[in-house]
């Protein structure tokens, strides 16, 4: 069983991607900017964690997961002195759940404005 999740993400058709793909009892959530419905990205790292992990949320919902369900995170920051904001705010979401989980610093993302991305991986049940 294969099911794709949009998020109404303007950059899905764009690009050809599925915020999540469920595969059986496997949740994969994309890499996930900290884009508001409007358009609106918050300048805070904290804030932007906080978004993306909202939308990683509301994605594995959708797939009939949780938060709870997730094994495995990726953190991805263009910036280093960011990663004690944003981990922050990963260990209030996932402190008891401790997925597997990486920080990675690189050059850039699409938007300037993007500070942080997320994706995760879950296993249901």
């Amino acid at each position: 069983m294969r099911q794709n999740v949009s998020s109404a993400s303007p950059f899905e058709p764009k690009i050809g991607f599925s915020r999540a793909v469920r595969v059986d009892r496997h949740v994969f959530v994309a890499t996930t900017a900290p884009i508001w419905a409007d358009g609106h990205v918050d300048g805070d790292v904290a804030a932007q964690t906080r978004r993306c992990l909202q939308i990683i949320d509301e994605a594995l919902r959708a797939a009939e997961a949780t938060l709870a369900d997730v094994v495995r995170t990726r953190v991805f920051l263009v910036d280093a002195s960011d990663g004690p904001a944003v981990a922050s705010v990963h260990g209030e979401v996932f402190g008891a759940i401790r997925p597997a989980s990486g920080f990675i610093v690189v050059r850039g993302f699409l938007d300037p404005r993007w500070r942080v991305e997320v994706e995760a991986d879950a296993v249901i049940g």
